[in-house]
């Protein structure tokens, strides 16, 4: 069992930076893969990007690429999203995600709890 805290969301004026936090429960989190979804008030949750266990592989969602970069740090068993140039349309709960790599989120099999993230214009 593998327990996500998100950290890091808060409100932030288009063009600005935010980096989320995803800090796993165990060393165990890295033997998996990771992944970030967010899901906009009115719409269906969506895939933002993800990392393999070995940190190489990366997938990052066409709307992101670019501005968001997805990377793992081992020593702290964490998981960052940092976001860059955001917009009002990055508004959205984020959610940290274990066990799956790809774009379905019912691939992965565990998940936080969510940090809100709002950007105004």
């Amino acid at each position: 069992q593998v327990q996500l805290a998100e950290s890091g969301g808060g409100s932030v004026q288009a063009g600005g930076s935010l980096r989320l936090s995803c800090a796993a429960s165990t060393r165990t989190s890295r033997k998996y893969d990771m992944g970030w979804f967010r899901r906009a008030p009115g719409k269906e949750r969506e895939f933002v990007a993800c990392i393999s266990v070995s940190g190489q592989l990366t997938m990052h969602a066409d709307s992101t690429k670019g501005r968001f970069t997805i990377s793992r740090d081992y020593a702290r068993n964490t998981v960052y999203l940092q976001m860059n140039s955001l917009k009002p349309d990055d508004t959205a709960v984020y959610y940290c995600a274990a066990g799956g790599y790809g774009v379905q989120s019912s691939d992965y099999d565990y998940w936080g709890q969510g940090t809100q993230v709002t950007v105004s214009s």
